[in-house]
């Protein structure tokens, strides 16, 4: 796409939809407009919202939006983003006509965006068929059930497969809008909107629903909470348990007991878990060779990383690194 032209873009609700969903990704485009005007640049997005009728939608909190167009086959957006809903069953009883326009329509427009259990729609209109979609964590299993013919992600924050993108649950709309954004206009722009709405363009925790940093932050005991806090910010190290149970003052084997107890794993998992986290995250953003970032991240070898990355997602660090990153 050329980074000069308008793209039109269409924001799909129905009642019950999930307000934040809607409004996160709308705002990104709008800051993205106002970044653009900023600095004298050409494009944008224009966006709207758009539904089975032109009215008011209610949505599952005390707002409503106003639809100011009615989906239709005849006229399609350079990008179509339909939102999730809190009872997604009910959201496909109603509103089959959103099911009928996902048939039509997913093989014709530009790009094709479902947001959290969106995908059902999607996969309702045959739109995920052989290919890899994610959606929340807590809803993916009956996305897996449901439909066969498709391959869920329950770990990803957002997965691009051709011209249909699908993403995790809602905040995680704003990353699959600021990839967009980073597609469109670069990652200047996007990164420019990230700081504007104080979010990150690349999470900590990379591209996942479970990241380590999400799960440390559940972790109700403080003094472990931040151990685990100053273990991701020493991965290169030595980080045997007697050295992790000496900084509490407690013996090895209280500290491997007490760690589990608050964490569900042990610390060696929490630790292997953290440093495939960031692993990932450096594969995706530059071309270091693998085997400085074995040693970046405390893996010591390109072997160990190697086999961590098959336990955990059944490629190579270097197949991941063909597919994901995004350095130049």
């Amino acid at each position: 796409m050329h980074r000069d032209k308008l793209r039109t873009v269409d924001i799909i609700v129905y009642p019950g939809f999930k307000a934040l969903e809607a409004i996160g990704p709308l705002k990104v485009f709008d800051y993205t407009n106002s970044c653009l005007q900023q600095r004298n640049l050409t494009g944008g997005y224009e966006v709207a919202i758009a539904s089975t009728k032109i009215g008011m939608i209610p949505s599952d909190t005390l707002m409503s939006l106003q639809a100011t167009k009615a989906i239709s086959i005849s006229v399609l957006p350079d990008l179509a983003l339909i939102v999730g809903s809190p009872d997604i069953d009910q959201a496909l009883q109603d509103s089959p006509e959103i099911v009928a326009w996902v048939e039509n329509a997913a093989p014709r427009i530009n790009r094709l965006a479902a947001l959290c259990t969106g995908s059902f729609f999607l996969a309702e209109g045959g739109a995920l068929d052989g290919r890899r979609a994610t959606t929340h964590w807590n809803f993916a299993e009956r996305l897996r059930q449901r439909y066969p013919k498709l391959r869920v992600d329950a770990d990803a924050i957002f997965i691009r497969e051709g011209n249909i993108w699908t993403s995790a649950g809602v905040t995680a709309a704003m990353d699959l809008a600021l990839a967009i954004v980073e597609e469109d206009f670069g990652r200047e722009i996007a990164l420019e909107v990230a700081r504007d709405l104080v979010i990150y363009l690349k999470r900590p925790g990379g591209q996942s629903q479970f990241s380590v940093h999400l799960s440390s932050q559940m972790t109700s005991n403080p003094t472990i909470r931040e151990l685990q806090n100053w273990i991701m910010q020493h991965l290169d190290e030595d980080l045997k348990v007697s050295r992790l149970a000496a900084r509490l003052a407690m013996s090895s084997r209280n500290f491997a007991r007490v760690f589990h107890r608050e964490t569900t794993e042990s610390p060696a998992d929490f630790i292997e878990s953290a440093r495939f986290e960031v692993a990932r995250r450096l594969l995706e953003e530059n071309n270091s060779p693998l085997k400085v970032i074995a040693l970046q991240t405390g893996f010591r070898s390109e072997e160990k990383m190697r086999r961590v990355f098959q336990k955990k997602i059944g490629v190579t660090p270097k197949v991941y690194r063909e597919r994901f990153s995004t350095a130049l």
